[in-house]
Protein backbone atom coordinates (compact mmCIF):
# COMPACT_ATOMS: atom_id res chain seq x y z
CA UNK A 1 0.00 0.00 0.00
CA UNK A 2 1.38 3.27 -0.98
CA UNK A 3 1.16 6.67 1.13
CA UNK A 4 0.94 9.83 0.35
CA UNK A 5 1.23 12.91 3.00
CA UNK A 6 0.00 16.76 2.42
CA UNK A 7 0.55 20.06 4.39
CA UNK A 8 -2.39 21.45 5.46
CA UNK A 9 -2.65 25.32 6.27
CA UNK A 10 -2.09 25.99 9.76
CA UNK A 11 -5.17 27.02 11.97
CA UNK A 12 -7.93 24.83 10.27
CA UNK A 13 -11.61 25.37 11.46
CA UNK A 14 -13.31 21.78 12.68
CA UNK A 15 -15.56 22.43 9.69
CA UNK A 16 -12.67 22.46 7.23
CA UNK A 17 -10.90 19.38 8.80
CA UNK A 18 -14.30 17.64 8.72
CA UNK A 19 -14.78 18.16 5.09
CA UNK A 20 -11.73 17.09 4.30
CA UNK A 21 -12.63 13.77 5.86
CA UNK A 22 -13.74 13.22 2.29
CA UNK A 23 -10.58 13.31 0.29
CA UNK A 24 -9.67 10.27 -1.96
CA UNK A 25 -6.66 9.24 -4.09
CA UNK A 26 -8.44 8.57 -7.91
CA UNK A 27 -7.00 7.63 -11.51
CA UNK A 28 -7.71 4.88 -14.32
CA UNK A 29 -9.24 5.60 -17.81
CA UNK A 30 -12.27 7.02 -15.39
CA UNK A 31 -10.69 8.78 -13.20
CA UNK A 32 -12.88 6.83 -10.68
CA UNK A 33 -12.02 7.47 -6.85
CA UNK A 34 -9.93 4.26 -4.92
CA UNK A 35 -11.11 3.09 -1.56
CA UNK A 36 -8.65 5.16 0.59
CA UNK A 37 -7.16 5.10 4.15
CA UNK A 38 -7.41 9.08 5.70
CA UNK A 39 -5.45 10.33 9.19
CA UNK A 40 -5.49 14.04 9.66
CA UNK A 41 -2.79 14.42 12.50
CA UNK A 42 -2.31 18.02 13.08
CA UNK A 43 -1.39 19.96 10.11
CA UNK A 44 -0.75 16.31 7.77
CA UNK A 45 -3.40 14.55 6.41
CA UNK A 46 -2.07 11.25 4.93
CA UNK A 47 -3.56 8.83 2.32
CA UNK A 48 -2.97 5.34 1.82
CA UNK A 49 -4.05 3.25 -0.93
CA UNK A 50 -3.80 -0.44 -1.96
CA UNK A 51 -3.50 0.30 -5.90
CA UNK A 52 0.25 0.54 -6.38
CA UNK A 53 -0.32 2.99 -9.20
CA UNK A 54 -0.09 7.26 -9.85
CA UNK A 55 -2.93 8.94 -9.22
CA UNK A 56 -4.11 12.28 -8.04
CA UNK A 57 -5.90 13.25 -5.04
CA UNK A 58 -9.33 15.21 -4.89
CA UNK A 59 -10.56 16.90 -1.82
CA UNK A 60 -13.07 19.65 -0.94
CA UNK A 61 -11.85 23.13 -0.65
CA UNK A 62 -13.71 26.67 -0.63
CA UNK A 63 -13.88 28.94 -3.15
CA UNK A 64 -14.10 32.59 -2.80
CA UNK A 65 -17.64 33.31 -4.15
CA UNK A 66 -17.92 30.12 -5.73
CA UNK A 67 -18.85 27.70 -2.36
CA UNK A 68 -17.23 24.55 -1.66
CA UNK A 69 -16.40 22.22 -4.49
CA UNK A 70 -14.75 18.73 -4.93
CA UNK A 71 -11.29 19.99 -6.63
CA UNK A 72 -8.43 17.81 -8.41
CA UNK A 73 -4.51 17.47 -8.20
CA UNK A 74 -3.03 17.08 -10.92
CA UNK A 75 -1.13 13.49 -11.03
CA UNK A 76 1.06 12.77 -8.05
CA UNK A 77 4.06 10.31 -7.26
CA UNK A 78 4.77 8.54 -3.94
CA UNK A 79 7.68 10.62 -2.35
CA UNK A 80 8.69 11.29 1.40
CA UNK A 81 8.47 14.60 1.48
CA UNK A 82 4.75 15.58 2.28
CA UNK A 83 2.83 17.84 -0.70
CA UNK A 84 1.51 21.26 -0.29
CA UNK A 85 -2.27 20.65 -0.63
CA UNK A 86 -3.31 24.56 -1.65
CA UNK A 87 -0.20 24.48 -3.85
CA UNK A 88 -0.99 20.88 -5.58
CA UNK A 89 -4.92 21.48 -5.61
CA UNK A 90 -3.86 25.13 -7.89
CA UNK A 91 -1.66 23.08 -9.77
CA UNK A 92 -3.99 20.71 -11.22
CA UNK A 93 -6.95 23.35 -11.99
CA UNK A 94 -4.58 25.04 -13.82
CA UNK A 95 -3.51 22.54 -15.76
CA UNK A 96 -7.35 21.07 -16.20
CA UNK A 97 -8.15 24.71 -17.02
CA UNK A 98 -5.22 25.40 -19.73
CA UNK A 99 -5.71 22.01 -20.83
CA UNK A 100 -9.38 21.97 -21.81
CA UNK A 101 -8.87 25.93 -23.32
CA UNK A 102 -6.25 24.54 -25.44
CA UNK A 103 -9.05 21.52 -26.30
CA UNK A 104 -11.30 23.59 -27.32
CA UNK A 105 -9.49 26.34 -29.15
CA UNK A 106 -8.26 24.11 -31.23
CA UNK A 107 -11.77 22.41 -31.79
CA UNK A 108 -12.99 26.18 -32.99
CA UNK A 109 -13.87 27.64 -29.60
CA UNK A 110 -13.23 31.62 -30.13
CA UNK A 111 -11.82 33.25 -26.04
CA UNK A 112 -11.95 36.87 -25.84
CA UNK A 113 -9.05 38.43 -24.88
CA UNK A 114 -10.55 38.65 -21.83
CA UNK A 115 -11.00 35.45 -20.68
CA UNK A 116 -7.35 34.66 -22.55
CA UNK A 117 -6.11 37.51 -19.58
CA UNK A 118 -7.57 35.81 -16.81
CA UNK A 119 -6.03 32.62 -17.68
CA UNK A 120 -2.96 34.13 -18.35
CA UNK A 121 -3.16 35.80 -14.59
CA UNK A 122 -3.99 32.01 -13.44
CA UNK A 123 -0.37 31.13 -14.90
CA UNK A 124 0.95 33.66 -13.59
CA UNK A 125 -0.66 33.69 -10.12
CA UNK A 126 0.69 30.04 -9.76
CA UNK A 127 4.23 30.56 -10.75
CA UNK A 128 4.12 32.73 -7.78
CA UNK A 129 3.00 30.05 -6.04
CA UNK A 130 6.08 28.30 -6.27
CA UNK A 131 8.06 31.01 -6.21
CA UNK A 132 6.85 32.24 -2.96
CA UNK A 133 9.71 31.80 0.04
CA UNK A 134 7.40 31.23 2.88
CA UNK A 135 4.54 28.56 3.95
CA UNK A 136 2.53 31.12 4.77
CA UNK A 137 2.70 33.40 2.00
CA UNK A 138 2.72 30.12 -0.10
CA UNK A 139 -0.85 29.14 1.19
CA UNK A 140 -2.33 32.72 0.74
CA UNK A 141 -0.96 32.46 -3.17
CA UNK A 142 -2.36 29.18 -3.76
CA UNK A 143 -5.84 30.23 -2.55
CA UNK A 144 -5.76 33.52 -4.66
CA UNK A 145 -4.54 31.02 -7.74
CA UNK A 146 -7.48 28.38 -7.18
CA UNK A 147 -9.66 31.46 -6.75
CA UNK A 148 -8.26 32.64 -10.60
CA UNK A 149 -8.18 28.94 -11.66
CA UNK A 150 -12.16 28.45 -10.71
CA UNK A 151 -12.62 32.08 -12.11
CA UNK A 152 -11.49 31.22 -15.80
CA UNK A 153 -12.88 27.62 -15.70
CA UNK A 154 -16.78 29.31 -15.20
CA UNK A 155 -15.81 31.71 -17.92
CA UNK A 156 -14.55 29.28 -20.58
CA UNK A 157 -17.32 26.59 -19.74
CA UNK A 158 -19.94 29.67 -20.73
CA UNK A 159 -17.91 30.80 -23.28
CA UNK A 160 -18.19 27.12 -24.60
CA UNK A 161 -22.30 26.94 -24.29
CA UNK A 162 -23.05 30.18 -26.03
CA UNK A 163 -21.39 29.60 -28.78
CA UNK A 164 -22.21 25.16 -29.47
CA UNK A 165 -25.67 27.00 -29.21
CA UNK A 166 -25.02 29.52 -31.73
CA UNK A 167 -23.16 26.64 -34.18
CA UNK A 168 -26.37 24.46 -33.13
CA UNK A 169 -28.97 27.24 -34.03
CA UNK A 170 -27.48 27.53 -37.53
CA UNK A 171 -28.35 24.38 -38.57
CA UNK A 172 -32.07 24.11 -36.49
CA UNK A 173 -33.54 27.40 -34.99
CA UNK A 174 -35.39 25.24 -32.37
CA UNK A 175 -33.60 22.17 -30.67
CA UNK A 176 -35.19 18.72 -30.57
CA UNK A 177 -33.50 18.11 -26.74
CA UNK A 178 -35.89 17.37 -24.15
CA UNK A 179 -36.21 19.78 -21.28
CA UNK A 180 -38.69 17.65 -18.63
CA UNK A 181 -39.63 17.27 -15.13
CA UNK A 182 -40.71 13.96 -13.02
CA UNK A 183 -43.90 13.94 -11.96
CA UNK A 184 -45.78 11.25 -9.56
CA UNK A 185 -48.67 11.20 -7.31
CA UNK A 186 -51.92 13.83 -7.95
CA UNK A 187 -52.09 15.63 -11.20
CA UNK A 188 -50.63 19.16 -10.06
CA UNK A 189 -53.00 22.43 -9.79
CA UNK A 190 -53.67 24.19 -12.61
CA UNK A 191 -51.33 27.15 -11.64
CA UNK A 192 -48.41 24.98 -11.08
CA UNK A 193 -49.35 23.03 -14.56
CA UNK A 194 -49.26 26.35 -16.25
CA UNK A 195 -46.19 27.26 -15.21
CA UNK A 196 -44.85 23.97 -15.94
CA UNK A 197 -46.04 23.92 -19.52
CA UNK A 198 -44.10 27.16 -20.31
CA UNK A 199 -41.18 25.66 -18.73
CA UNK A 200 -40.78 22.05 -20.30
CA UNK A 201 -41.47 20.13 -23.27
CA UNK A 202 -41.82 17.40 -21.68
CA UNK A 203 -42.52 15.45 -18.55
CA UNK A 204 -41.26 12.13 -17.33
CA UNK A 205 -43.76 9.94 -14.94
CA UNK A 206 -42.65 8.26 -11.92
CA UNK A 207 -43.93 5.15 -11.21
CA UNK A 208 -42.21 4.29 -7.73
CA UNK A 209 -42.78 0.42 -6.97
CA UNK A 210 -43.21 1.04 -3.30
CA UNK A 211 -46.23 3.23 -3.81
CA UNK A 212 -47.80 1.26 -6.48
CA UNK A 213 -47.79 -2.58 -5.28
CA UNK A 214 -48.09 -1.59 -1.81
CA UNK A 215 -48.82 -5.11 -1.02
CA UNK A 216 -47.56 -8.16 -2.77
CA UNK A 217 -50.12 -8.89 -6.41
CA UNK A 218 -51.92 -5.59 -5.63
CA UNK A 219 -51.12 -2.55 -7.89
CA UNK A 220 -52.47 0.51 -7.38
CA UNK A 221 -52.43 2.18 -11.32
CA UNK A 222 -55.26 4.52 -10.57
CA UNK A 223 -53.25 8.00 -9.60
CA UNK A 224 -50.33 7.00 -12.39
CA UNK A 225 -53.14 6.38 -15.22
CA UNK A 226 -54.79 9.71 -14.49
CA UNK A 227 -51.28 11.37 -14.75
CA UNK A 228 -50.56 9.74 -17.32
CA UNK A 229 -53.91 10.36 -19.42
CA UNK A 230 -53.55 14.39 -18.41
CA UNK A 231 -49.56 14.15 -19.80
CA UNK A 232 -50.31 13.02 -23.15
CA UNK A 233 -53.77 15.56 -23.55
CA UNK A 234 -51.21 18.42 -22.51
CA UNK A 235 -49.48 17.10 -25.87
CA UNK A 236 -46.24 17.05 -24.04
CA UNK A 237 -43.38 14.26 -25.11
CA UNK A 238 -44.12 11.74 -22.06
CA UNK A 239 -41.61 9.41 -20.73
CA UNK A 240 -41.78 7.08 -17.56
CA UNK A 241 -39.37 5.80 -14.43
CA UNK A 242 -37.17 4.50 -12.76
CA UNK A 243 -39.88 1.99 -12.25
CA UNK A 244 -37.31 0.41 -10.12
CA UNK A 245 -35.49 2.60 -8.12
CA UNK A 246 -32.59 1.12 -5.65
CA UNK A 247 -33.15 2.73 -2.64
CA UNK A 248 -34.80 1.64 0.24
CA UNK A 249 -37.76 4.37 0.46
CA UNK A 250 -38.66 3.53 -2.91
CA UNK A 251 -39.13 -0.31 -2.76
CA UNK A 252 -41.96 -1.96 -1.30
CA UNK A 253 -41.71 -2.53 2.44
CA UNK A 254 -43.07 -6.04 2.27
CA UNK A 255 -39.80 -7.05 -0.32
CA UNK A 256 -37.10 -7.65 3.01
CA UNK A 257 -39.04 -10.55 3.88
CA UNK A 258 -37.20 -11.84 0.35
CA UNK A 259 -33.93 -10.63 1.18
CA UNK A 260 -31.23 -12.65 0.53
CA UNK A 261 -33.57 -14.68 -2.05
CA UNK A 262 -31.90 -13.70 -5.15
CA UNK A 263 -34.65 -15.87 -7.67
CA UNK A 264 -37.34 -14.38 -5.82
CA UNK A 265 -36.11 -10.90 -6.29
CA UNK A 266 -35.55 -11.39 -9.83
CA UNK A 267 -39.08 -12.80 -10.34
CA UNK A 268 -40.95 -9.91 -8.41
CA UNK A 269 -39.04 -6.84 -10.03
CA UNK A 270 -39.50 -8.43 -13.46
CA UNK A 271 -43.14 -9.14 -12.55
CA UNK A 272 -43.40 -5.44 -11.81
CA UNK A 273 -41.69 -4.26 -14.99
CA UNK A 274 -43.61 -6.23 -17.52
CA UNK A 275 -46.75 -5.17 -15.90
CA UNK A 276 -45.71 -1.60 -15.90
CA UNK A 277 -44.94 -1.83 -19.75
CA UNK A 278 -47.38 -3.68 -21.03
CA UNK A 279 -50.38 -1.58 -19.27
CA UNK A 280 -48.62 1.83 -20.95
CA UNK A 281 -46.49 0.80 -23.98
CA UNK A 282 -49.06 1.94 -26.21
CA UNK A 283 -48.94 5.78 -24.28
CA UNK A 284 -45.60 5.63 -23.42
CA UNK A 285 -42.84 4.96 -25.83
CA UNK A 286 -39.39 5.86 -23.63
CA UNK A 287 -38.96 4.40 -20.15
CA UNK A 288 -36.17 4.79 -17.58
CA UNK A 289 -35.98 1.36 -16.25
CA UNK A 290 -33.56 1.59 -13.12
CA UNK A 291 -32.06 4.08 -11.08
CA UNK A 292 -28.99 3.46 -8.97
CA UNK A 293 -28.43 -0.03 -9.53
CA UNK A 294 -24.72 1.16 -9.81
CA UNK A 295 -24.76 1.80 -6.18
CA UNK A 296 -26.89 0.60 -4.27
CA UNK A 297 -26.92 -0.97 -0.64
CA UNK A 298 -29.84 -2.53 -0.39
CA UNK A 299 -31.35 -6.04 0.23
CA UNK A 300 -27.71 -7.92 0.99
CA UNK A 301 -27.54 -7.94 -2.95
CA UNK A 302 -23.98 -7.87 -4.51
CA UNK A 303 -21.95 -5.79 -6.90
CA UNK A 304 -22.56 -8.98 -9.55
CA UNK A 305 -26.84 -9.47 -8.41
CA UNK A 306 -27.00 -5.71 -9.26
CA UNK A 307 -25.41 -5.68 -12.52
CA UNK A 308 -27.39 -8.75 -13.53
CA UNK A 309 -30.72 -8.01 -12.33
CA UNK A 310 -30.36 -4.50 -14.50
CA UNK A 311 -29.69 -6.87 -17.73
CA UNK A 312 -32.21 -8.72 -16.68
CA UNK A 313 -35.48 -6.25 -16.61
CA UNK A 314 -34.25 -4.27 -19.68
CA UNK A 315 -34.72 -7.97 -21.18
CA UNK A 316 -38.07 -8.50 -19.66
CA UNK A 317 -38.64 -5.14 -21.14
CA UNK A 318 -37.24 -5.89 -24.70
CA UNK A 319 -39.62 -8.80 -24.34
CA UNK A 320 -42.62 -6.68 -24.15
CA UNK A 321 -41.98 -4.47 -27.09
CA UNK A 322 -38.71 -4.61 -28.68
CA UNK A 323 -39.12 -0.93 -30.43
CA UNK A 324 -39.42 0.75 -26.51
CA UNK A 325 -36.84 3.20 -25.88
CA UNK A 326 -34.81 2.03 -22.74
CA UNK A 327 -32.91 3.84 -20.65
CA UNK A 328 -30.72 3.19 -17.17
CA UNK A 329 -30.11 4.96 -14.64
CA UNK A 330 -26.20 5.84 -13.21
CA UNK A 331 -26.51 7.64 -9.88
CA UNK A 332 -23.41 9.61 -8.54
CA UNK A 333 -21.06 8.82 -11.79
CA UNK A 334 -18.05 10.86 -10.11
CA UNK A 335 -18.23 6.82 -8.09
CA UNK A 336 -17.77 8.66 -4.39
CA UNK A 337 -19.32 5.25 -3.20
CA UNK A 338 -16.21 3.36 -4.58
CA UNK A 339 -14.18 5.20 -2.34
CA UNK A 340 -16.21 3.50 0.65
CA UNK A 341 -16.78 0.26 -1.16
CA UNK A 342 -13.63 -1.43 -2.64
CA UNK A 343 -15.95 -4.04 -4.19
CA UNK A 344 -17.78 -1.68 -6.13
CA UNK A 345 -17.23 -1.35 -9.74
CA UNK A 346 -16.75 2.47 -10.78
CA UNK A 347 -20.07 3.83 -11.99
CA UNK A 348 -18.27 4.21 -16.04
CA UNK A 349 -17.59 0.54 -15.75
CA UNK A 350 -20.80 -0.58 -14.66
CA UNK A 351 -22.15 1.11 -17.69
CA UNK A 352 -19.90 0.16 -20.13
CA UNK A 353 -20.41 -3.90 -19.18
CA UNK A 354 -24.43 -3.14 -19.96
CA UNK A 355 -23.74 -1.58 -23.26
CA UNK A 356 -21.22 -3.81 -24.02
CA UNK A 357 -23.58 -6.73 -23.01
CA UNK A 358 -25.87 -6.06 -26.46
CA UNK A 359 -28.73 -4.72 -24.46
CA UNK A 360 -29.22 -1.90 -27.15
CA UNK A 361 -29.95 0.60 -24.55
CA UNK A 362 -31.26 3.98 -26.51
CA UNK A 363 -29.54 6.00 -23.69
CA UNK A 364 -27.76 6.42 -19.69
CA UNK A 365 -29.63 8.29 -17.55
CA UNK A 366 -26.32 10.48 -15.62
CA UNK A 367 -28.41 11.56 -12.46
CA UNK A 368 -26.32 14.51 -10.78
CA UNK A 369 -27.98 15.83 -7.99
CA UNK A 370 -25.48 17.95 -6.19
CA UNK A 371 -25.01 18.25 -2.60
CA UNK A 372 -27.27 15.74 -1.46
CA UNK A 373 -25.88 12.37 1.10
CA UNK A 374 -25.01 9.65 0.75
CA UNK A 375 -27.24 9.20 -2.88
CA UNK A 376 -25.83 12.34 -4.63
CA UNK A 377 -22.54 13.40 -5.15
CA UNK A 378 -20.16 16.48 -3.87
CA UNK A 379 -20.62 20.19 -5.55
CA UNK A 380 -18.28 20.34 -8.34
CA UNK A 381 -17.79 23.38 -10.95
CA UNK A 382 -19.01 23.55 -14.81
CA UNK A 383 -16.00 22.39 -16.15
CA UNK A 384 -15.90 19.16 -14.15
CA UNK A 385 -19.73 18.85 -15.22
CA UNK A 386 -18.43 19.16 -19.13
CA UNK A 387 -15.49 16.54 -18.22
CA UNK A 388 -17.67 14.18 -17.10
CA UNK A 389 -20.54 13.72 -19.62
CA UNK A 390 -17.75 14.03 -22.35
CA UNK A 391 -16.52 10.59 -20.71
CA UNK A 392 -19.83 8.73 -20.54
CA UNK A 393 -19.99 9.81 -24.44
CA UNK A 394 -17.14 7.75 -25.09
CA UNK A 395 -19.69 4.41 -24.75
CA UNK A 396 -21.11 5.43 -27.78
CA UNK A 397 -24.94 5.81 -26.44
CA UNK A 398 -26.64 8.96 -25.92
CA UNK A 399 -26.95 10.11 -22.67
CA UNK A 400 -30.08 11.62 -20.33
CA UNK A 401 -29.59 13.88 -17.50
CA UNK A 402 -31.44 14.22 -14.15
CA UNK A 403 -30.32 16.94 -12.47
CA UNK A 404 -31.24 18.00 -9.16
CA UNK A 405 -30.27 20.88 -6.53
CA UNK A 406 -31.58 21.65 -3.16
CA UNK A 407 -32.85 25.18 -2.31
CA UNK A 408 -32.12 24.67 1.57
CA UNK A 409 -30.03 22.32 3.71
CA UNK A 410 -32.49 22.22 6.40
CA UNK A 411 -34.30 18.93 7.63
CA UNK A 412 -37.13 17.66 4.66
CA UNK A 413 -39.77 15.80 6.30
CA UNK A 414 -40.97 14.58 3.29
CA UNK A 415 -37.71 13.24 1.94
CA UNK A 416 -35.94 10.01 1.97
CA UNK A 417 -35.25 10.17 5.75
CA UNK A 418 -31.58 8.14 4.55
CA UNK A 419 -31.11 11.52 2.69
CA UNK A 420 -29.60 14.95 3.48
CA UNK A 421 -28.03 17.42 2.50
CA UNK A 422 -24.08 17.79 2.85
CA UNK A 423 -22.10 17.66 0.37
CA UNK A 424 -20.62 21.07 -0.10
CA UNK A 425 -21.79 23.79 -1.47
CA UNK A 426 -22.29 26.38 -4.58
CA UNK A 427 -21.76 30.35 -4.11
CA UNK A 428 -23.82 31.28 -0.73
CA UNK A 429 -25.00 28.05 -0.03
CA UNK A 430 -28.73 26.29 -0.36
CA UNK A 431 -30.80 29.01 -1.32
CA UNK A 432 -33.32 29.05 -4.04
CA UNK A 433 -31.17 32.14 -5.58
CA UNK A 434 -28.40 29.41 -6.33
CA UNK A 435 -30.37 27.10 -7.19
CA UNK A 436 -31.69 28.90 -9.80
CA UNK A 437 -28.09 29.83 -10.60
CA UNK A 438 -26.33 26.11 -10.70
CA UNK A 439 -30.39 25.39 -12.80
CA UNK A 440 -29.52 27.86 -15.33
CA UNK A 441 -25.50 27.17 -15.92
CA UNK A 442 -26.08 23.06 -16.08
CA UNK A 443 -28.81 22.67 -17.33
CA UNK A 444 -27.46 24.47 -20.63
CA UNK A 445 -24.28 23.08 -20.66
CA UNK A 446 -26.15 19.26 -20.76
CA UNK A 447 -28.26 20.73 -23.34
CA UNK A 448 -26.02 22.28 -25.52
CA UNK A 449 -24.24 19.05 -26.65
CA UNK A 450 -25.05 17.17 -29.41
CA UNK A 451 -25.25 13.60 -27.83
CA UNK A 452 -27.03 14.68 -24.90
CA UNK A 453 -31.13 13.66 -25.42
CA UNK A 454 -32.45 16.01 -22.83
CA UNK A 455 -32.28 17.12 -19.06
CA UNK A 456 -35.20 15.88 -16.57
CA UNK A 457 -35.31 17.65 -13.35
CA UNK A 458 -35.89 15.14 -10.26
CA UNK A 459 -39.32 16.20 -8.99
CA UNK A 460 -41.57 19.12 -9.49
CA UNK A 461 -43.29 19.91 -5.53
CA UNK A 462 -41.88 19.55 -2.19
CA UNK A 463 -45.44 18.80 -0.58
CA UNK A 464 -44.99 15.38 -2.08
CA UNK A 465 -43.49 12.21 -0.51
CA UNK A 466 -39.82 12.79 -2.73
CA UNK A 467 -36.60 11.35 -2.45
CA UNK A 468 -33.83 14.56 -2.52
CA UNK A 469 -34.24 16.64 0.41
CA UNK A 470 -36.07 20.61 -1.05
CA UNK A 471 -34.80 19.83 -4.78
CA UNK A 472 -38.47 20.38 -6.44
CA UNK A 473 -39.05 23.57 -8.30
CA UNK A 474 -41.84 24.52 -6.06
CA UNK A 475 -41.88 24.46 -2.49
CA UNK A 476 -43.97 22.60 0.31
CA UNK A 477 -46.38 26.16 -0.06
CA UNK A 478 -46.52 25.41 -3.75
CA UNK A 479 -44.44 28.53 -4.70
CA UNK A 480 -42.73 28.42 -7.33
CA UNK A 481 -38.97 28.24 -7.20
CA UNK A 482 -37.00 30.60 -9.33
CA UNK A 483 -35.34 27.73 -11.02
CA UNK A 484 -38.31 26.78 -13.05
CA UNK A 485 -38.48 30.07 -14.48
CA UNK A 486 -34.39 29.70 -15.62
CA UNK A 487 -35.66 26.61 -17.46
CA UNK A 488 -38.52 28.59 -18.93
CA UNK A 489 -35.82 30.79 -20.19
CA UNK A 490 -33.56 28.41 -21.27
CA UNK A 491 -36.60 26.59 -23.26
CA UNK A 492 -37.95 29.66 -24.73
CA UNK A 493 -34.54 30.56 -26.02
CA UNK A 494 -33.16 27.25 -27.82
CA UNK A 495 -35.98 24.54 -27.53
CA UNK A 496 -39.20 23.78 -28.82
Amino acid sequence: MGTLSFQLPAGLSADNVKELKRTWMAGGPDNSPWPSDLEIAGDTLRLGRAVNESGFLLAPWTLDGRGRLMGASATLIERRRPYNLLVELARGKVNQVRCQAFDWRTGGLYLSPELEQILRDAEQSFAQTIASDSPEHQNRQAQSTLDLAYRAAEQLARTYVAQVFQIRHHRQARLDSTLACRLSGIIPPQPLADELTSACNGVSVAMPWGNIEQEEGNYRWQETDALVDWARQQKWDVSAGPLIDFSSAQLPAWLWQWERDRPSLAAFMCKFVETAVRRYRQRIRRWQLTAASNSANVLSLSEDDLLGLTYRLAETARQVDPSLELSIGIAQPWGEYVARDERSPSPFSFADTLVRSGLNLNALDLELVMGVTPRGSYCRDLLEVSRLLDLYALLGVSLRVTLGCPSSSLPDADADPDLWVDGGYWGDGFTPEVQAAWTADVAALALCKTYVQGVHWVHLRDAETHLFPHAGLVDPQDRVKPALHKLRELRQTHLK
